[in-house]
């Protein structure tokens, strides 16, 4: 059985393991999960019906990071994680500031940003602090030497290429500040936008985008 990338390509979750899939050059298949509403059938592969999840020849594994380090592990070739154990902690601790303490918030952000709704003042307000000291910690760890854990491309990469442009770009459209200016986000999603792996997903992002949107044209009609 061919490992199995299930959720759908407009999710920056399920683009990390995409683009960590095509830079370790793993064999894998995709296979379309809508999560709007979630199916019954999806609770017994995704036991909150999340997307990303990996379909295994052992079974199912969800959440990106635990997918993430499975495939580390069942495809050791083209490692994404030093072998050194403080370097690959490092590394961790990237992707941990990455998501939990940036992404994460910034998403209370994106009704607002991207999708034509409105995130009401208190919630902004609360959301501009967090998000503000997570941001701050996340400088403190960042290199851009040229990636963003030193001199080698890791995991942290495959998280900071679709996480940190969402959280620059939510912040501008909400507040009119990006909040993540000082960093070089733009110079470096230039940079890794010339990989291949990078321009894979992103051209399949925008199929899929437009595979949504006329799903949600449809539900509205």
């Amino acid at each position: 059985m061919t490992l199995k990338l299930c959720g759908f390509a407009v999710s920056n979750y399920y683009n990390k393991l995409k683009i960590q899939l095509l830079e370790k050059a793993v064999p894998f298949e995709e296979d379309l999960v809508w999560v709007n509403p979630v199916e019954p059938a999806t609770l017994l592969r995704s036991p909150m019906g999340k997307v990303p999840f990996l379909e295994t020849p052992q079974g199912c594994i969800s959440e990106s990071l635990v997918c993430a380090e499975y495939i580390e592990q069942a495809y050791p070739h083209h490692p994404l994680m030093p072998t050194d154990a403080f370097e690959a902690a490092k590394v961790r601790e990237i992707i941990t500031y990455l998501e939990l303490h940036v992404e994460l918030v910034a998403r209370e952000l994106y009704p607002q940003a991207f999708f034509g709704g409105k995130v009401d003042e208190a919630t902004q307000i609360r959301v501009r602090k967090q998000l503000a000291k997570g941001v701050e910690g996340l400088t403190k760890l960042l290199k851009f030497s040229p990636y963003v854990a030193g001199d080698t491309f890791t995991l942290a990469d495959c998280s900071a290429i679709v996480n940190l442009p969402l959280a620059s770009m939510a912040s501008k459209a909400v507040y009119g500040e990006d909040m993540l200016a000082h960093l070089p986000v733009k110079a470096y999603s230039q940079q890794m936008a010339e990989r291949a792996s990078v321009q894979k997903v992103n051209a399949d992002r925008k199929a899929c985008m437009a595979l949504m949107a006329e799903r949600m044209a449809k539900k509205a009609s």
